[in-house]
């Protein structure tokens, strides 16, 4: 059975047509600039591909923040974005429309985590976490199988933490300054160090502090949901993989015994799908479609 994904991002657009990782029928970056301009070459994508392969569901996997409540009368649009023009654009429905089959919307951390879930790190689990540290920092929390949901979807990324004794910066985040997003992600990094920061080596003392920060993250994430493993991503990740053992150190030293974590060496660890668990996960999504 065939599906057709869409990875909206910040920068680019990845649209898949696939029903498993290995394989991938077709696909097609798109870069992200005006939404009328993006989500025109992405329905004319989708059309296209409809008419020559039929495919079953589709899966949209956006950057947020979104409204993910369906009894919400502006479900499936952008909510307050810091991407121009973006906020209050409608997406899921339109999208819907140009492919002309059932849709799932989600943000693409939970759509990576979901893929993880099938493919990659997470398979066998219920409950399970993907970090995304990148531009930004993202978290898909999946509990008894399906993404949490309240009014709307997690974000992890953006909560304070207790911060590394003697690291004083105010962060970057635009909203909260100190977050974690604004302490750890690729943004915050280079806005705290600007061009120096392509010549950090992995002894600088800068990637204590970080991890230190996610190790934050996974000890409320564990708190609060206790997820079986949690699989970390990313940029930040991929450009400096010694991160991953020093974030479970933190997360372990941060939890000092209260809580004993399954798998306890390797309970954070790397995406098994790596960059591909992002489009993957429109696949993932689409999967759970109802026709």
């Amino acid at each position: 059975m065939l599906y057709a994904g869409v990875e909206l991002g910040g920068t680019k657009c990845v649209a898949i047509l696939a029903s498993a990782p290995g394989d991938v029928v077709a696909s097609k970056i798109i870069p992200t600039t005006s939404p009328e301009e993006t989500l025109e070459a992405i329905g004319r994508t989708l059309s296209d591909w409809q008419e020559l392969q039929h495919f079953n569901a589709l899966g949209i996997a956006s950057f947020g923040p979104i409204d993910v409540d369906a009894r919400s009368p502006t479900y499936g649009h952008m909510l307050a974005t810091p991407k121009p023009g973006w906020t209050g654009v409608e997406i899921a429905g339109r999208l819907r429309s140009a492919a002309g089959v059932p849709a799932i919307f989600d943000t693409d951390v939970n759509g990576a985590a979901l893929a993880e879930m099938r493919w990659g790190a997470g398979q066998g689990l219920d409950d399970f976490a993907y970090i995304t540290v990148g531009t930004g920092v993202g978290v898909g929390l999946i509990v008894g199988g399906k993404p949490t949901r309240g009014f709307g979807h997690c974000e992890l990324g953006h909560i304070r933490v207790a911060r590394l004794p003697g690291d004083n910066w105010e962060g970057s985040c635009p909203f909260h300054g100190d977050c974690v997003e604004g302490l750890a992600s690729g943004s915050a990094l280079r806005s705290r160090f600007g061009d120096e920061l392509t010549s950090l080596g992995p002894d600088h003392p800068v990637w204590d502090g970080v991890a230190w920060t996610l190790g934050q993250l996974c000890h409320a994430i564990v708190c609060a949901s206790a997820p079986r493993r949690i699989a970390i991503g990313g940029g930040v990740i991929d450009q400096q993989p010694h991160l991953l053992s020093l974030i479970q150190s933190k997360l372990m030293e941060s939890l000092n015994g209260y809580i004993r974590l399954p798998d306890d060496g390797d309970y954070a660890r790397a995406p098994g799908l790596g960059r591909d668990a992002g489009p993957l996960g429109a696949i993932a999504l689409a999967m759970t479609a109802t026709p």
